[in-house]
């Protein structure tokens, strides 16, 4: 089994480099709170670099910057870095001109990334794929090779785009049928057996909106962070986007009003309380 740099013990990180740990791999873990997952040990940064490979699971490209500068001198030919998180296309190529360096973003709830089922996309090249697949099956249900450098974080954003526009678009349904005196529950079951069925219907209506509980696990900030990302990908290509550039602005409506830290099936209380 191998040793593995980890880097970032949030919500997704720990459960993430728990399961590494569970399935053998010896983890080396830095984080600012002094955090280790069971089984793993805690180490200064520079002691990451006795990894061959190091995952950072970081919230954005500015996170991923300020680990990189310092960890750059200790990186050699043996070493792969893997970023995880969300961070923008063109700084991944960057860091990948300048090192082994390969984009591997995450789909799936905190509960998948306990259970070691998320879906993650790759973008990088086969040595570097070849070193990192082992280590990306103890996290991941599937894999999916995505390109080069970079075009991975960009799929990831716009696949964020598309389940952006679902949930609100679900939360406005629910808004609009809840003044018309429709049974929001009977609602749920009409859109998850009709062609209006998405993600948000199947895991989000139920389980967090009507339930009151909102707590599906993806913050509003990093949502809002995903949508910027898809719209300046749109915007390097030239391509018009106008349902996107809606979705930013609806999203970024409700950031201000309830907070990077809100969950984001919060939309919907959002919508419902401005109605």
């Amino acid at each position: 089994m191998a040793e593995i740099g980890f880097v970032g013990l949030g919500m997704m990180g720990m459960p993430m480099a728990t399961c590494l740990a569970a399935a053998g791999h010896r983890v080396l873990a830095h984080d600012a709170r002094g955090l280790a997952p069971p089984g793993g040990q805690a180490v200064a940064r520079d002691g990451l670099a006795a990894a061959d490979t190091i995952i950072l699971m970081l919230p954005d490209s500015g996170a991923v910057d300020s680990v990189m500068t310092a960890l750059l001198p200790c990186l050699g030919a043996r070493h792969l870095v893997i970023d995880m998180g969300s961070s923008l296309p063109a700084e991944t190529r960057r860091w990948a001109a300048a090192c082994r360096f390969i984009d591997a973003p995450v789909s799936g709830s905190v509960a998948k990334a306990r259970a070691g089922t998320l879906a993650v996309m790759v973008g990088g090249g086969d040595g570097e794929f070849a070193q990192a697949q082992p280590v990306l099956g103890a996290m991941a249900g599937q894999v999916i090779r995505t390109g080069p450098p970079g075009s991975a974080h960009a799929m990831k954003a716009l696949n964020n785009f598309v389940y952006a526009a679902g949930l609100l678009a679900t939360a406005e349904a629910l808004t609009i049928a809840a003044e018309a005196g429709l049974d929001l529950e009977i609602l749920a079951d009409v859109l998850n057996a009709s062609s209006g069925r998405n993600i948000a219907t199947e895991t989000k209506v139920k389980q967090e909106i009507l339930s009151g509980r909102y707590a599906g696990g993806f913050q509003l900030g990093l949502m809002r962070k995903d949508l910027e990302t898809a719209g300046a990908l749109a915007a390097g290509v030239q391509q018009r986007a106008a349902t996107l550039d809606l979705c930013r602005g609806v999203w970024s409506q409700a950031l201000a009003a309830l907070g990077p830290t809100a969950d984001n099936t919060e939309i919907h209380r959002w919508l419902k309380d401005a109605s």
